[in-house]
């Protein structure tokens, strides 16, 4: 099988992903910059015509330019309005905690698996985070990868997809171009994201390259400063490298090797997907709130990804990071001790 390695050969695939991305675009369909390279990648990497490794090294990018370009929806105004809402953030996290329960002992009995490890496959965190995980319990890191990836990237297709034909007038100025280049701007804008991801990777802070540019694009915007966002071709750029690096983990081998994990995997995001947006859909209308908000905050994917989603269908992307921002601040640092406890349970 001929391989692609290196920097300089990856760049047909990313030519390829580019491409996928534009027709995406072209035909009118949602995010196209990160859903057209996903699909376009994941389709080449499950032929299994060439052998993709796309490092993980890329997503530091993608990362560093969308979270900077987040933090600047964070006016003091916002913040005032965040505060105010914070028993809402922190009942949303906690129902993410008791769904994803509820999903893991579906996806343990579908996979034969133990639940402990069908936990670890679907509280939301990152495949790499979930697989140190399940190291460290002696278990198979492969399926964990798997249901993880499968769940970032179905909430990544699908739930865009659907707010988008359902409601589809909340992305239409998403799609103006911005072309605004004003140098000193967006040098300072840059700096701040390269500044934020080494300051919080060398406290060791979980997830430096979103967290570390999001803190002080952030902190800089609600003083009042005012920066220019990055023009559409650098967003864009970075939903290709985003979008690549997913689709470029659907190896036919993870699959063949996952066996009954596959379609459990399938199962309990969609799972997991429905029930949260159901719940969300129903307290929107306790709350006063766009049902397409909360469903969106209640979406068991990644930050990056959601920040996106809000900026495409024109949602509050502050609100919408927020709402994430504090479900991985209770769910993560959590995950150790839930799994612990449930561990200790299982093997008493």
């Amino acid at each position: 099988m001929p391989q692609i390695p290196g920097p300089l050969k990856i760049l047909p695939v990313y030519a390829i992903a580019a491409a996928g991305g534009f027709a995406f675009y072209k035909l009118g369909l949602p995010l196209p910059w990160m859903i057209g390279p996903l699909v376009a990648t994941a389709a080449l990497a499950f032929s299994e015509r060439f052998e993709i490794r796309i490092p993980v090294q890329t997503r530091p990018f993608g990362q560093g330019v969308v979270a900077a370009q987040v933090g600047l929806s964070f006016s003091p105004a916002v913040f005032a309005q965040l505060l105010q809402m914070a028993p809402l953030l922190v009942g949303m996290a906690l129902m993410i905690i008791f769904v994803g329960f509820a999903i893991a002992l579906v996806l343990s009995r579908m996979a034969r698996i133990p639940l402990t490890s069908a936990m670890i496959a679907t509280l939301p965190t990152s495949p790499v985070e979930a697989a140190v995980v399940a190291e460290r319990y002696n278990f198979p890191p492969a399926p964990i990868i798997l249901s993880q990836t499968m769940r970032i990237s179905t909430v990544v297709v699908l739930i865009p997809t659907a707010i988008f034909f359902i409601d589809g007038e909340l992305g239409r100025t998403a799609r103006q171009m911005n072309t605004a280049f004003h140098i000193p701007s967006l040098l300072a804008l840059a700096g701040l994201s390269m500044l934020g991801m080494w300051l919080f990777f060398k406290l060791r802070i979980s997830n430096p390259y979103f967290l570390g540019p999001l803190a002080l694009s952030s902190i800089v915007t609600a003083a009042g400063v005012e920066l220019v966002p990055f023009p559409s071709l650098v967003l864009w750029a970075a939903q290709v490298v985003l979008g690549t690096w997913l689709g470029s983990n659907f190896r036919r081998s993870l699959f063949t090797s996952a066996g009954r994990m596959v379609m459990a995997s399938v199962v309990s995001t969609l799972l997991f997907i429905v029930a949260s947006a159901l719940i969300a859909a129903s307290l929107s209308q306790v709350v006063g709130m766009s049902w397409e908000t909360l469903v969106l905050a209640s979406t068991p994917g990644g930050v990056t990804e959601m920040a996106l989603t809000a900026k495409f269908l024109g949602i509050d992307v502050a609100l919408i990071t927020a709402f994430h921002l504090v479900r991985i601040f209770i769910v993560v640092p959590s995950i150790p001790h839930i799994i612990d406890r449930l561990h200790r349970y299982e093997n008493r």
